[in-house]
């Protein structure tokens, strides 16, 4: 390891995370009528750094610095006695200059007026910023789930991207405040790629067309597979029907959601229990609540697996008290008591404080039991 590797691994040094796409080709490509003008005004110069060491005896830098003075008209004078050749060598220069100057703001005008070139330079810049993103969420589609969706992510601090087709996203995205937006057919390589799914949690696709959500969850399935990724990506869907449920979570995706149901369900909870149902909103679902709810996976190496659940001393230690259990089978156990014994790849239901809940799950991830639990 070199001594400015060395460096920078003391230092923390990272570089920053460049996108996948990079839009530079197309940017170049913008920018490529201007090659004429700038290869012209370079041959200006250099005719008129010749010309005045020829026709009156400049020095290099003399000559250069007074064609320089001529070319832009900036009207400082003659720096030094010139000829009546050397005049007539500059009033050429003059009009010369004037005209690639001229034809050079033509060129910038219609390039502006064409609008690609800003739009490249800020799709550019958005890409960028997505790309210092991390474990953050893809939101595949623009519409009424979407932009309630981002008033809880934003209210949470959650990252999101979306990305839809809509050639009027952009001002979607301010209305509704989206932070991160991406203009591209939502199951399109470039969409993944300008996303940067690769550094993603995961992925929520809100299309009302069934068929676009597959279509999304099959193409992410693929790329996971393509980059090796050891951690799948979640994925989250919706369906208009309950009988579509299954279907989604055959096909790949982890969560379904029918609106449907959801309403039943709370309609129906409202009206046996509605004050249960009051401090559910007041706990469960407003910013900054003071309890959460958590699913914990226990991993094959944790100290926990065959374990009874009162040796755990969660609730004594951390506050938090474990309401569910789901074997790897998918059995749940709801309320289990203290010698109910906690499985390999078993799933924790936890009910806590959300700080008290992530250190939790840092000491399940343990090989070795934490002494502040002894």
């Amino acid at each position: 390891m070199s001594i400015i590797s060395k460096l920078k691994h003391l230092l923390n040094w990272r570089q920053p995370s460049k996108p996948h796409i990079d839009l530079n080709q197309e940017l170049y490509y913008q920018l490529g009528p201007f090659r004429l003008p700038l290869i012209l005004t370079i041959i200006l110069m250099m005719i008129g750094t010749l010309g005045y060491m020829a026709i009156d005896n400049f020095k290099l830098m003399d000559a250069i610095y007074q064609t320089g003075i001529t070319f832009t008209t900036v009207g400082y004078g003659e720096i030094a006695p010139i000829s009546k050749i050397g005049r007539i060598f500059t009033i050429t220069l003059i009009i010369v200059g004037f005209g690639i100057f001229s034809f050079s703001v033509g060129i910038l005008i219609e390039v502006i007026n064409k609008g690609d070139l800003l739009k490249i330079l800020k799709e550019r810049n958005m890409l960028y910023k997505i790309a210092r993103l991390n474990n953050h969420f893809v939101v595949f589609y623009h519409n009424n789930f979407t932009v309630e969706l981002s008033k809880q992510f934003r209210e949470n601090h959650i990252p999101f991207v979306v990305v839809d087709q809509n050639k009027n996203l952009e001002e979607e995205a301010k209305k509704y405040k989206y932070p991160y937006h991406i203009i591209e057919s939502p199951h399109s390589d470039n969409a993944i790629l300008k996303s940067h799914l690769s550094s993603a949690k995961g992925a929520i696709t809100l299309s009302s067309n069934i068929a676009d959500n597959i279509a999304i969850i099959s193409t992410i399935r693929l790329y996971e597979k393509e980059i090796n990724r050891k951690k799948p990506f979640q994925i989250m869907t919706y369906a208009k029907s309950i009988n579509d449920i299954e279907k989604l979570k055959k096909l790949g995706a982890d969560t379904v959601v029918s609106p449907a149901k959801l309403m039943a369900q709370r309609i129906s909870a409202v009206s046996v229990r509605p004050d249960m149902q009051n401090i559910l909103e007041e706990f469960l679902y407003k910013k900054d609540t003071p309890l959460d709810i958590e699913e914990i996976k226990v991993p094959n190496y944790s100290w926990l697996r065959l374990k009874k659940i009162k040796q755990a001393k969660f609730r004594n230690t951390l506050n938090v008290s474990i309401v569910g259990i789901r074997d790897k089978h998918g059995k749940f156990i709801a309320i289990p008591n203290g010698d109910t014994i906690i499985l390999s790849n078993s799933t924790l239901l936890v009910i806590g404080p959300s700080k008290n809940i992530t250190l939790t799950k840092q000491y399940i991830n343990k090989r070795q039991r934490p002494t502040e639990l002894k």
